[in-house]
């Protein structure tokens, strides 16, 4: 996702969109990317491990983009 403190043109653009639609109970959009990974570990943990090294190495620009991790 785009970090909380750089513009977000793409979400400004939904939030008129919405509002042009009579929702106006949305305060904030926000609109980025997920990436789904499907990972063979050992346990959540070492699952958890691989896709943190992922994002951090390649998935994620950490100097625009903010990423989490939930294993399901």
């Amino acid at each position: 996702m785009p970090l909380k403190d750089l513009l977000d043109p793409q979400g400004k653009a939904v939030m008129g969109g919405l509002h042009n639609l009579g929702i106006h109970s949305v305060q904030d959009v926000r609109v980025g990317k997920h990436i789904t990974l499907t990972v063979e570990a050992d346990n959540a943990e070492a699952a958890k491990a691989v896709a943190e090294k992922a994002s951090k190495e390649l998935l994620a620009n950490q100097v625009m983009e903010s990423y989490e991790i939930a294993i399901i």
